[in-house]
Order: structure tokens, then C-alpha cells, then sequence
């Protein structure tokens, strides 16, 4: 499942999920463009610190929800690398919602944040990278959608709802490029246990009652994504295309 010769952008990749995704990436051999509305932090992993070939990346800040920013982010990711083969939709707004919340107390401007940049981030890099994907014939793009679509987790409304829509446009994108060779896939990882889960589930005992219900009883890491989305960022998935990749250890079965 190499990606050698191959440039990936991933979003809301400074930090968290996202840096775990470019560095995998990287160390497979891709060209990684990093973007998120803020610098990386001390000791986020970049793409560049990976040990493959051509895994000298690059950060771009962007905001995704806007127009300017998706296509100023693919613009740089063809004048640095000469092209786009992988997008990964990430950036999302979670661990900035900092509390659950019953859905008659989540806000106007609130539920208009997480929408606008779950669902409309991803709709515009789509837009922004297919230009470039359809000169190759070739691409893929994974979008990051959420178990808790399935699971209908409370105090998450807006997220769950912002989740759902992934997954449907990710259906739509699939069906309506297909034609030119571009696999469309989505990625629904469980309750992992890191920082940023850990922010809106102080409680422990959270994650323990989700380690018991699942098949595999261990709690989830970030490492545990990164087979599924090196696998559809690969060669392996190019007849894979339309999915959403459950990834939870048997949490939801469906």
C-alpha cells in the first residue's frame, strides 16, 4: 500500500487525529500538505518529520468553511508537489465544543459553526481538489464521518447531525465521480481515547462502559485509524468506492 509519488492534503491536521493521519501518510511515502486554522503545535507530528521519501511536507493555514481558503490550500499543495491524488477530510469542530449539551440548549450560532465547518469544509475541498484530480483521472478522497451516527450519542446534536451529512455526501460524491476514476470513502471512527474526547468525557468510567460494550475490549487509540485510512488512500481501494468504514473494535455492527 505504498503512496510514493503521491500528495495528500489533510485538514484540521495541526494537531490530534489529523497529525496522526499525515504522518502516516508521510511514512508511506506521500507528499503531505497539512491545514488547520492554527499552527501546529510544539510537537505535533509533521508530515515533515516522517521517514519516507518525498515526506517533506508543507503547512498551510486555512479555513476550510471558506471558499478562498479550500482553493487557496489546493492551489499550494499543485505549485509545491505539482498535483493532488488524496484528500482527506478532516477538520471538524468537536473538542472545541468543550461540553455535551441537550439539543434546546445548543445555540443558534453554535449549531451554524459545527455545520459549517463539518459539512460545508468538506463539500468546498472537494471542490477544490477535484479540478486537479480529474487532469490525473485518478484520486481519492476520505472523509472523516463518526460512529456516533449510528450510535445517536446524546448531548451532541449538531455534531452527530453535521456526522450524518458526511456520510451522505460522501454517497453523492462517490456516485458523481466515479466516472472519472475518484473513489469517494468515509471513515467512522468510535470514541477514541485522547485529548480531545477527553475534553467533552472527563468522567473515565465513560470510556470504560464504551471498552465493555465493544467486540475488541480495549480502549480505542489514535493509531488504530490509521490501516483504514492508509488503506483507502492507497492503491489497495482503487475498486472501493461509496463506503463507510466503521472503525470501533465492534462497537456498531451494521
Amino acid at each position: 500500500m505504498t503512496l510514493t509519488g503521491k500528495t495528500a492534503i489533510v485538514t484540521g491536521a495541526a494537531q490530534g487525529l489529523g497529525a496522526v493521519y499525515a504522518r502516516a501518510l508521510a511514512e508511506q511515502g506521500a507528499a503531505v500538505v497539512v491545514a488547520d486554522i492554527r499552527d501546529p503545535l510544539d510537537g505535533a507530528p509533521r508530515p515533515d518529520a516522517g521517514r519516507a521519501q518525498r515526506s517533506a511536507g508543507v503547512f498551510v493555514l486555512a479555513d476550510v468553511a471558506e471558499q478562498a481558503g479550500a482553493r487557496r490550500l489546493a492551489d499550494e499543495a499543485v505549485r509545491r508537489f505539482g498535483g493532488i491524488d488524496i484528500l482527506v477530510n478532516n477538520a471538524a469542530v468537536y473538542a472545541d465544543l468543550e461540553q455535551k449539551k441537550p439539543f434546546d440548549q445548543i445555540s443558534e450560532a453554535e449549531w451554524d459553526k459545527v455545520m459549517a465547518v463539518n459539512v460545508k469544509g468538506m463539500w468546498q475541498c472537494a471542490k477544490a481538489v477535484v479540478p486537479h484530480m480529474r487532469k490525473r483521472h485518478a484520486g481519492k478522497i476520505i472523509n472523516i464521518a463518526s460512529s456516533s451516527v449510528y450510535a445517536g450519542t446524546p448531548g451532541l446534536a449538531h455534531y452527530v447531525a453535521s456526522k450524518a451529512a458526511v456520510i451522505g455526501l460522501t454517497r453523492v460524491l462517490a456516485q458523481e465521480l466515479g466516472v472519472d476514476n475518484i473513489c469517494v470513502n468515509a471513515i467512522a471512527p468510535g470514541l477514541v481515547h485522547n485529548e480531545a474526547s477527553r475534553r467533552l468525557n472527563p468522567q473515565e468510567e465513560y470510556f470504560e462502559r464504551g471498552r465493555t460494550r465493544r467486540a475488541i475490549q480495549r480502549l480505542m487509540t489514535p493509531d488504530d485509524l490509521v490501516g483504514a485510512v492508509v488503506f483507502l488512500a492507497s492503491p489497495a481501494s482503487d475498486f472501493v468506492t461509496g463506503q463507510t468504514f466503521v472503525v470501533d473494535g465492534g462497537g456498531v455492527m451494521r
